[in-house]
């Protein structure tokens, strides 16, 4: 990380344990997301996709996956609940036009995780700073070593399968927000879309981005949406669960 950069994300934070105004995030190498066609800027979304068939592509998708991922999921929480932990976690995060939803997930972190990483975060510098950036640790003290395989993998994410059904999510889209990192993000773009459980961050730079960065990818998103915008992504996801590089 360059001197610019910790500068910078020290500012978030300090910002962040106050009460804040509108965040405007400065770095010394910005982000630059995968958009591959969409680089040109010209616009490709259609109204026809953005307006309903978005959400066919969903729906069909969804249907598809359902056969093999009811298994798989039903294994894993079997797996989960050998140790004693309940095998689903709901989390409220916030959706399209600032909603908030419960979205679902595989349990892949310790009990009384919130505690543990307030502690961690207290009696460490290094790991409070990628935190304060990046909202995420690369050595989460939280995460079970059954969880740590979930979600290297991402199958942690899998039961979100069921959100997207409901209409809370797509299946591409933003990453989705806690509330408690709202005041981190500095665009708007976000709010006109459906988070999703893949999307422009997850593969472009899941591992390497700062929080604030992910206002980038949806910016550059929201203008490329197009079913072929959406087909691109969902083949490089397939890469980055196959590579199991995460986090």
């Amino acid at each position: 990380m360059t001197a610019v950069a910790k500068v910078y994300c020290h500012m978030i934070f300090q910002s962040f344990e106050g009460t804040t105004a509108s965040l405007e995030v400065t770095r010394a190498v910005q982000m630059t997301p995968d958009c591959g066609f969409a680089q040109s800027g010209k616009p490709v979304a259609t109204d026809l996709y953005r307006n309903g068939g978005k959400r066919i592509f969903d729906l069909v998708i969804c249907l598809i996956l359902l056969p093999f991922a009811v298994p798989l999921i039903g294994l894993l929480a079997a797996m989960i609940g050998l140790t004693g932990s309940k095998p689903f976690y709901m989390q409220n995060r916030i959706g399209k036009h600032g909603r908030v939803f419960k979205m679902w997930k595989l349990r892949s972190m310790i009990r009384d995780s919130d505690r543990v990483l307030a502690s961690h975060l207290a009696s460490d510098p290094v790991a409070r700073m990628e935190w304060n950036c990046a909202q995420k640790l690369r050595r989460d003290p939280r995460i079970t070593v059954f969880g740590s395989l979930l979600r290297r993998s991402s199958m942690d994410e899998l039961p979100q399968i069921w959100n997207v059904l409901r209409g809370d999510m797509s299946l591409i889209g933003p990453r989705p927000m806690m509330i408690s990192q709202e005041p981190l993000y500095p665009g708007r773009d976000y709010y006109d879309l459906l988070p999703g459980i893949s999307g422009n961050w997850q593969v472009s730079a899941r591992n390497d981005a700062h929080f604030a960065d992910r206002a980038i990818f949806d910016t550059h998103y929201h203008a490329a949406l197009s079913l072929r915008e959406d087909l691109r992504i969902l083949v490089k996801t397939v890469g980055v669960v196959l590579r199991a590089n995460g986090h």
